[in-house]
């Protein structure tokens, strides 16, 4: 299970363990999923994600 702990032990929101999950399993490391993930929390993270992918395209 994703640490809920924080500090050195890590720290992912427990509504973002499947994204978490899902970064993990493609190969990021715990860090950087990490950061991924909870920064997805809020609505207005998860759009500018999806913005930053737009314009990847």
């Amino acid at each position: 299970m994703v640490s809920a702990r924080g500090g050195r032990f890590g720290f992912v929101y427990r509504s973002r363990h499947a994204a978490y999950r899902a970064l993990r399993r493609k190969g990021m490391s715990k860090s950087k999923a990490a950061r991924i993930s909870n920064a997805g929390r809020s609505f207005a993270g998860r759009s500018r994600m999806a913005r930053k992918g737009h314009r990847r395209h």
